[in-house]
């Protein structure tokens, strides 16, 4: 039970984790920023 509920759980976090990704690179001006901001955003 405990198990299913931690899968859940991370689940949860990964979608959020992916949407703020998203809403982050979304947010860039040109293609040069979105560029940087993908690079920026594999080390995190």
């Amino acid at each position: 039970m405990l198990i299913y509920l931690f899968q859940l759980l991370r689940k949860a976090l990964d979608r959020a984790e992916h949407s703020r990704l998203d809403a982050y690179l979304a947010a860039a001006v040109d293609i040069v920023e979105l560029e940087r901001r993908m690079h920026a955003s594999e080390y995190d």
